[in-house]
């Protein structure tokens, strides 16, 4: 093998590292106002304020970050308002789980609202800020997409079988079959550099739910809330913990996709 041969060889490697490289950077300003959030956890762990209760300093931040973030053009006013969205949801999801016994915020703060402190929305804003954040981004475009009254009615199940779990069976299983089956055909498509890649939709789904999982395990260990078996001692989070991760980001991801629908159609 002479050198230009090796050379040749070694550009296929070369340029993927290229592209691991610049989607990594991508990911991670997409991913600017979780790192905020966690951060914020990891340091006020470690900081004892007598004077402002640890979730009231944890809501102040993530208010400043949003701000910061608006302001500084990191994030527009549309991306704000769908985010905005995602807090109600998530603070109602929250009262209602922490309402049943689901998992719970032990420690003290003024911004509690029956138990559950106003920041935990935030968690939930950070999924919507990274998916927002991600689209815009690796411009992200989707194929495949099935009928708005498939998505809208799906959507709406898998929101409400975390509310009627307690009451009735668990359709958790029915309904990602159902997503197997109505996003089959559907392909997200995002640019890094100069070239466009392909994966199916249920895929990225499921990878988003797995890292939101791991997330999920840095926010219990630093205090974030506490699931009953973490009261005596931390310990990793459920595995089972990423099919419910996995069904909401599908939510998440429905919403920013027909929003954005509904706003091409009208602009």
């Amino acid at each position: 093998m002479n050198v230009r041969q090796s050379t040749h060889n070694k550009r296929p490697v070369l340029h993927a590292l290229q592209q691991l490289l610049r989607f990594a950077r991508e990911q991670a300003l997409a991913c600017i106002f979780p790192v905020m959030i966690f951060l914020t956890l990891a340091v006020s762990k470690y900081i004892d304020n007598p004077y402002l209760p640890r979730y009231d300093f944890i809501l102040l931040i993530c208010i400043l970050a949003q701000a910061g973030m608006l302001l500084t053009k990191l994030e527009t006013l549309d991306e704000l308002k769908v985010i905005c969205l995602f807090h109600v949801i998530g603070l109602m999801l929250e009262l209602f789980k922490v309402h049943m016994g689901s998992w719970s915020y032990p420690e003290a703060g003024w911004s509690k609202l029956l138990g559950v402190p106003l920041y935990s929305g935030f968690m939930y804003a950070s999924v919507a800020s990274y998916i927002c954040q991600s689209w815009r981004r690796m411009r992200l475009n989707i194929t495949g997409w099935p009928a708005p009254w498939l998505t809208v009615s799906i959507s709406a199940a898998i929101y409400l079988n975390f509310f009627t779990h307690h009451y009735v069976w668990d359709f958790r299983w029915l309904l990602t079959v159902l997503l197997f089956l109505v996003f089959y055909r559907t392909q997200v498509h995002f640019q890094v550099g100069l070239h466009m890649y392909r994966m199916p939709m249920v895929l990225s789904f499921l990878l988003i739910g797995f890292f939101i999982w791991i997330a999920e395990n840095i926010s219990t260990f630093l205090g974030a809330w506490t699931y009953p078996d973490q009261e005596q001692q931390w310990q990793l989070v459920h595995l089972s913990k990423i099919s419910s991760w996995f069904l909401l980001v599908v939510i998440s991801v429905i919403i920013v996709a027909q929003l954005k629908r509904v706003k091409t159609q009208y602009y």
